[in-house]
């Protein structure tokens, strides 16, 4: 499966906003967005609720996977189940589930055997830089003291942004980090990014398709 950019990814977390029997609220939101502005977006979802894909017409993505193969691993999440639940992908490295460089390879390299589309996170251009010479699909750059806050990484370190995109060399950068408004996604886009990942701004909105439309370019 290959993703069309502007990509926007919806990073749900475990906001209560999103899951349980909210899950599928926000998931249809997302989708309801996406058809209605012929966007592509993908929304990512906690591993219990991935069974959702099944009933969206846009991609679903894990929020983490293991490198593990199959045997005896309780408590991991196993890639091949991932693909099987109907994920197109995952992110990989989320501030918020930071792995080792070492364990991140392999996480790479399992995802991808299995066919999973892999969106690996970075902090800062110099991270951006040495997770691409893992060859993932796409390289996220979030500085995690802006993640949740009211001034985006456009506002706050444009430059954050176009040093991943020069240190990421051919791997496509997604930027995020209170991305909320228009305006944020087209600095993003014109700083060289092919799309943004988006979490409280949406799933915390009193109308999640309203504001996922609002930042659709």
């Amino acid at each position: 499966m290959k993703l069309r950019t502007p990509l926007y990814v919806i990073n749900v977390k475990t906001y209560e906003e999103s899951t349980c029997r909210n899950a599928s609220h926000i998931a249809k939101e997302c989708e309801s967005a996406a058809l209605s502005k012929k966007a592509s977006v993908v929304v990512c979802l906690e591993a219990t609720d991935l069974r959702l894909s099944y009933k969206l017409k846009i991609p679903v993505f894990a929020q983490h996977v293991d490198a593990i193969e199959y045997g005896a691993h309780t408590g991991f999440t196993l890639p091949e189940s991932v693909y099987c639940a109907g994920a197109k992908g995952t992110l990989l490295n989320h501030s918020e589930h930071k792995i080792s460089l070492e364990v991140l390879k392999k996480s790479i390299e399992r995802a991808k055997k299995v066919r999973l589309i892999v969106i690996a996170c970075a902090a800062n251009p110099a991270e951006a830089a040495i997770i691409a010479k893992l060859k993932p699909d796409f390289i996220a750059v979030e500085p995690p003291e802006l993640i949740g806050g009211e001034v985006s990484v456009a506002e706050a370190k444009p430059d954050v942004i176009s040093k991943t995109v020069k240190s990421a060399g051919k791997i496509p950068v997604l930027c995020g980090a209170g991305i909320k408004t228009k305006e944020d996604v087209k600095v993003a886009l014109r700083l060289g990014a092919k799309g943004v990942l988006v979490a409280s701004h949406i799933v915390k909105a009193m109308n999640p398709k309203k504001a996922l439309e609002s930042i659709i370019v």
